[in-house]
């Protein structure tokens, strides 16, 4: 199908491939809920007894011809619908009036999905109970998705796709990249033309827990962001449990791993260096404002995400998108039961996730990791150290670059955006004044930050 306005609007078709017989993808248009001056979609992906929602927006500029890029939320277990209707997508829901265009989306110049994964998560739902607890299990899936996508819109065969994801998806992407990279060798080989994946990007990542653990300590108790935050008491108590932090960690989960003594490292981690930045009643996802515990659990501190739980409520919303009637009538943000799921397999200990970066960089495939300053929880310190231990053949070259300014349209006069660092593929880059949701603070700078990767322009 080469052109994708010969969908219809009012029913599913339903898309197979031979390669994989167990695969199915249902899309239709959706084209008036978000931005009417692009064609969007919307559909599932069914793996059997299992079913993925997503939503697909056509390039403002020119789909086709334009890059495709692929988007997914963290959590584990929120949906995507938060950086479609938050942060990156073609429109915004900031209030109880639906939704309003949004100038600065990430659809601007390129093609995007936004993908309510794992099952559980969002519109995805299961008939039978299944469900997904390790990021791997979930990348066949994708990878899975990605081709028969390609294959059926034949528009888009060799475009250059962009896995890109935040927070847990810095867990998520690496792998999800990595499966599709694998997946291209046995595409090859059975004739079939090989998903152009060129490059990956994170926002505020979580991707290596062992480098990233101890930067609260920073981020609480030194200028590494804003004033420190916590107690001179505190921040004493915590600088002497880093070293025995990082002993527990190194020996029961990097260097050999043992659930039950990981578990317990963790748990011993979390008590001494992450519990006491609830005493500062700070946003964990932005340390420069105020943040409630109750307003914490309600909201993820953005009292916006009820307004988009509300609107993806609305019967009248689920019928224009398709959401199945199997999936529940209150729309839920981030699932729990996906969460919990994922934290009793430590699926976030696992220390191969650096490595699959490495593994990426070493195939030419580029990666961003761009991290909001104001980020306590997968904050900018704790990002740049693991970018710099990453062990990889150009790590030397990359740890010797020193972080230069940027500007938005390389204009000073305007004020820095942000620091970065660049070196054979990797690029690490901060945005200042910006939270774990990089395009909710900063739009432009986020969308300038996206031009440059996409025009491979750099920094």
């Amino acid at each position: 199908m080469e052109d994708m306005n010969a969908l219809s609007e009012t029913e599913f078709t339903v898309l197979s491939h031979p390669v994989f017989p167990n695969y199915n993808v249902r899309i239709k248009k959706s084209t008036e809920f978000c931005d009417e001056t692009v064609k969007s979609y919307t559909g599932y992906i069914d793996i059997e007894a299992r079913h993925i929602f997503f939503y697909f927006f056509e390039s403002r500029n020119d789909p086709d011809t334009d890059d495709v890029i692929f988007w997914t939320n963290g959590g584990p277990g929120c949906s995507s619908s938060l950086g479609l209707f938050m942060e990156l997508g073609p429109c915004r829901i900031s209030d109880g009036n639906g939704t309003k265009f949004h100038r600065e989306s990430w659809n601007t110049n390129a093609n995007i999905f936004f993908v309510d994964q794992p099952i559980g998560v969002g519109f995805s739902y299961a008939d039978y109970g299944e469900s997904v607890a390790t990021t791997e299990e979930g990348a066949k899936d994708i990878a899975a998705f990605i081709f028969v996508f390609f294959e059926h819109f034949s528009k888009f065969k060799g475009r250059a796709l962009h896995m890109a994801g935040e927070s847990y998806g810095g867990r998520y992407v690496p792998v999800y990249a990595a499966e599709v990279y694998d997946q291209n060798a046995k595409l090859v080989a059975a004739g079939h033309t090989p998903i152009n994946l060129t490059s990956v990007m994170i926002g505020n990542g979580l991707t290596d827990f062992y480098h990233q653990m101890a930067s609260s300590f920073d981020m609480q108790c030194t200028s590494a962001s804003v004033p420190p935050t916590s107690s001179i008491e505190d921040c004493v108590y915590m600088k002497r449990m880093i070293p025995r932090c990082e002993k527990r960690l190194k020996r029961s989960c990097v260097d050999t791993f043992d659930a039950t003594d990981c578990a317990e490292a963790a748990t011993f981690c979390q008590i001494h260096l992450k519990s006491p930045y609830r005493k500062s009643q700070l946003n964990p996802y932005d340390i420069s404002k105020p943040c409630s515990d109750e307003l914490l659990a309600e909201s993820l501190c953005y009292p916006v995400t009820a307004h988009i739980r509300a609107y993806l409520s609305r019967p009248d919303v689920r019928a224009a998108l398709g959401v199945d009637p199997a999936v529940p009538a209150n729309f839920t943000s981030c699932a729990t039961a996906v969460g919990t799921a994922f934290r009793a397999q430590l699926d976030s200990f696992t220390a191969a996730t650096p490595n699959y970066i490495g593994g990426l960089l070493e195939r030419g495939v580029r990666v961003l990791i761009y991290v909001g300053t104001y980020d306590w929880i997968c904050n900018w310190v704790g990002n740049e150290r693991w970018t710099l231990a990453l062990e990889w053949s150009g790590q030397t070259q990359f740890a010797a670059e020193p972080l230069r300014p940027w500007a938005v349209g390389g204009d000073f006069t305007k004020g820095r955006a942000g620091l970065a660092r660049s070196a054979k593929g990797l690029t690490f880059a901060t945005i200042d004044g910006a939270g774990h949701m990089v395009p909710y603070d900063k739009p432009k700078e986020a969308l300038d930050l996206l031009q440059r990767w996409l025009s491979g322009d750099g920094f």
